[in-house]
């Protein structure tokens, strides 16, 4: 029997009666990441990384979670579980799962270059590794995070001397974090919407260095101001009234998908920024590569073309039909504004 199977709940493992990121509730819940479609309300009992608890707490209320650090171990029912950096968002993990010397790795959703705002990636040895395929086609290819920023910014600037606020709409939950993190803030102030300041302090509770930002509400904050700033929003706060008080502003759109052509006419934005907290096509090569793994299992985005690809590369590949989402639907959550996280908590290390 294969030590992760499939169950209309979720993933579950079975030697040691726990799931992974499951969608319907269970008993015993090892979560990957915080973001809505991995992170679901209802379960017994949840595990997670220590960074991933004020989130947690904050979108699923009292919950009994038990959080562990990278590289710690703890048994269930003869099952070593153990998390590993998957450099997604803050706090993200890859689950490895041990039993009798058999080794699995679920991975959740992870990118493979660091950003500065969590811990790197890291390949983890595994006989069976589970991957996740959101832009698992070979057009997607994301640049560096100079490039990346050196656009940014240039955009920003050009706006700023033009009298025009940047309005960039991005994820509260990693992105709005990566970007902060990112940018040239000397070029003017930074400005976020409510759902993003709340999870800005998550980052800085624990140790991401983010410059100062500023609500549109908070006192001094002027039109002058507002014609040079840089704006963090959610989709959500597009073609909202919340958007009037910038005037005439450019805006912009930061996600994996701008990738593709047309996509930024389809989100009604001046600019598209290619950014995505996914592992692109060669990322997700290297990741898989890495781990040594001989059996692969592929989890939602472009299955069908991953699982040809490893097949007709020597590898054991196969579908797991799973209800996790793309980056649209994995990131909904971050437009709901959370208040700032309880302080962080080590749970007992003996149950899961």
């Amino acid at each position: 029997m294969d030590l992760i199977v499939a169950r209309p709940e979720g993933l579950y493992c079975t030697a040691g009666d726990f799931y992974i990121d499951p969608w319907r509730p269970v008993g015993h819940a090892v979560i990957t990441h915080a973001h809505s479609d991995h992170a679901r309300v209802g379960h017994d009992h949840y595990l997670a990384h220590t960074d991933s608890e004020g989130t947690l707490r904050t979108r699923l209320g009292e919950i009994t979670l038990q959080t562990m650090r990278y590289g710690e171990t703890l048994h269930r029912s003869g099952v070593k579980i153990s998390l590993y950096p998957a450099g997604h968002v803050l706090g993200s993990a890859q689950v490895r799962v041990e039993h009798r010397g058999e080794v699995w790795v679920a991975s959740g959703d992870y990118k493979t270059e660091a950003d500065g705002t969590c811990t790197p990636f890291e390949p983890v040895p595994c006989d069976t590794f589970i991957t996740e395929s959101t832009f698992g086609l070979p057009i997607y290819r994301w640049p560096t995070q100079q490039a990346l920023f050196a656009e940014i910014n240039a955009w920003w600037q050009r706006n700023a001397d033009e009298g025009r606020a940047s309005v960039l709409f991005c994820y509260a939950f990693g992105k709005a974090q990566r970007i902060l993190h990112g940018v040239d803030a000397g070029i003017g102030p930074l400005v976020v919407h409510g759902a993003v300041e709340p999870l800005n302090a998550v980052y800085r509770a624990a140790g991401v260095a983010l410059p100062p930002t500023l609500r549109v509400t908070d006192s001094g904050v002027t039109p002058a101001m507002l014609k040079r700033a840089l704006v963090l929003a959610p989709p959500s706060a597009q073609g909202t009234p919340w958007m009037r008080r910038f005037g005439n502003y450019s805006d912009a759109f930061a996600s994996g998908w701008m990738q593709l052509r047309g996509m930024r006419r389809r989100r009604g934005v001046d600019r598209g920024f290619v950014m995505s907290d996914h592992a692109d096509w060669p990322g997700l090569q290297s990741a898989i590569a890495g781990t040594g793994a001989g059996r692969i299992m592929v989890t939602h985005g472009s299955v069908a073309v991953l699982v040809r690809w490893l097949s007709e590369s020597g590898l054991q590949a196969e579908g797991f039909k799973t209800e996790y989402g793309d980056e649209d639907v994995a990131d909904r959550a971050a437009t709901e504004p959370l208040p700032e996280p309880a302080a962080t908590a080590e749970g007992d290390a003996g149950t899961v």
